[in-house]
């Protein structure tokens, strides 16, 4: 395999720089087919062309079609369950300069939106397959971290959903080496296509000029390292279960069209004698007809076989979950479920597990990204690089679950002998009623003072 200081020599043609960088080595299924079961409206019973609606007299008589948004269900699902608690960091810092620059990580975390970002790119990747952000600096000072900057960081997801497409480039111990976007900007009517290469000390970016690429930029990166992050997974959180949500879909719509057929009551009249219609009495309530004796008339209608089809449908739909280890968290289910608190907790057991299981990769990617923010405080902070490259940092993914702190207080409280467990300080703050923590406990220890002056009864 060719070194990627070859692949991106300068004096190589743009167009067999990217030939080789876009030799994609993971091979990943692409978004055109897995927007065709994220998406409802792209299901086979809205795409089929044997299932149309049919031309009758007097107009088109439309067939049923029902869609479930199953698949886009398990990917939120699986996101609120892996980021609904926001990912924590634990620190280990033995000095003060290094409990310092713990602050500045959390401030930049923080000032990032690194939950919603979270979110963002949770989504991406149960979906999609894949995920990359991009970490990157502008120059503007400021003070927003705690300190004197002179840069502000931001990051951007990159995702074959918001139509990017990454190219990860590994070497032979499948380390990343490069990692490319090929991306489409438009500005009014024009949309411009680029192609970003991130090396650990190049940036390059060209551009599409119809017939060829040209280079815009080629910069050096005094990082050390690809100022980004990329996530993968070989199948979307869904798997296999499509097929199974397309049976349901069939289902209820034939059982729509049926319906639509056969459901409207059928006036009947049982008799061996002919019956002259059109001729009945009418009075102030109803009509009144006349038949031989041993005749009837009634309504008939359909007796469709509702039970079967009922049992068909829920056990589908329960099998989905129970395959994706995804806990059914609708109302409904919910509702129509008796059971106790314990209990309730007790059904997002197998989730936790899951999320177990997908949080490796998530560790692994947070954990390199905590590595990338500690190289740009070195930017900014390079008096302080031995307190930065000594500071440890753990990320910890807490899966989601359904937690009384009623328990939880009673629990600590007995296992400290009944002692208190937090001050009435950080009650106050936790409690988030007071919009002046240290205002709200000034009054609080006057009200505590007692008057010497007045009696006591």
């Amino acid at each position: 395999m060719k070194k990627i200081e070859e692949i991106i020599a300068v004096e190589r043609p743009a167009k067999e720089i990217i030939t080789d960088l876009t030799l994609k080595s993971v091979k990943l299924r692409p978004w055109s087919d897995l927007v065709k079961e994220y998406d409802p409206t792209k299901h086979p019973v809205m795409t089929d062309p044997a299932y149309k609606d049919k031309a009758v007299k007097g107009g088109i008589e439309k067939v049923t079609r029902i869609k479930l948004d199953l698949q886009r269900l398990a990917t939120k699902r699986m996101t609120e369950l892996t980021f609904g608690i926001p990912v924590k960091r634990t620190y280990t810092a033995e000095t003060d300069g290094e409990k310092e620059i713990a602050k500045f990580i959390e401030r930049i975390l923080q000032r990032t939106r690194i939950n919603s970002v979270n979110i963002e790119r949770g989504k991406m990747l149960f979906a999609g397959c894949e995920v990359a952000t991009l970490w990157y600096a502008v120059e503007e000072k400021n003070t927003l971290y705690g300190f004197d900057s002179p840069l502000k960081l931001r990051c951007k997801n990159y995702s074959p959903m918001n139509g990017d497409e990454l190219y990860p480039l590994f070497d032979e111990m499948d380390d990343l080496i490069a990692l490319s976007f090929k991306y489409v900007r438009t500005e009014g009517d024009k949309q411009t296509t680029f192609f970003d290469t991130f090396t650990k000390d190049t940036h390059i970016q060209w551009i599409d000029k119809g017939n060829s690429w040209e280079e815009e930029v080629r910069e050096s990166i005094a990082l050390g390292k690809i100022p980004a992050i990329y996530l993968r997974r070989p199948t979307p959180i869904w798997e296999d279960t499509s097929d199974n949500v397309y049976e349901v879909e069939w289902a209820l719509s034939r059982n729509g069209n049926y319906l639509r057929k056969n459901s409207k009551p059928i006036f009947t009249i049982f008799s061996d004698e002919e019956i002259k219609m059109g001729e009945e009495k009418d009075d102030d309530f109803r009509s009144v007809f006349q038949y031989p004796q041993g005749g009837s008339a009634q309504y008939v209608t359909w007796p469709q076989a509702t039970d079967a089809l009922k049992f068909h449908i829920e056990t589908i739909t329960k099998m989905f979950f129970n395959q994706l280890q995804l806990p059914d968290m609708s109302y409904d289910s919910m509702k129509t479920t008796p059971m106790s608190g314990e209990a309730r907790k007790m059904i997002f057991l197998d989730a936790q597990l899951k999320v177990t299981e997908e949080s490796g990769i998530w560790v692994e990617a947070l954990d390199r990204e905590i590595n990338v923010i500690k190289t740009f405080l070195k930017t900014m902070l390079p008096k302080r690089v031995t307190d930065i490259d000594n500071l440890q940092v753990e990320t910890v993914i807490t899966p989601y679950a359904i937690s009384d702190e009623k328990d939880t207080i009673q629990n600590l409280s007995t296992a400290t002998g009944g002692k208190p467990i937090i001050s009435q300080r950080e009650a106050v703050k936790y409690l988030g009623w007071s919009e002046d923590v240290d205002a709200t406990m000034s009054e609080l220890e006057k009200e505590s003072i007692v008057d010497i002056s007045q009696p006591t009864l």
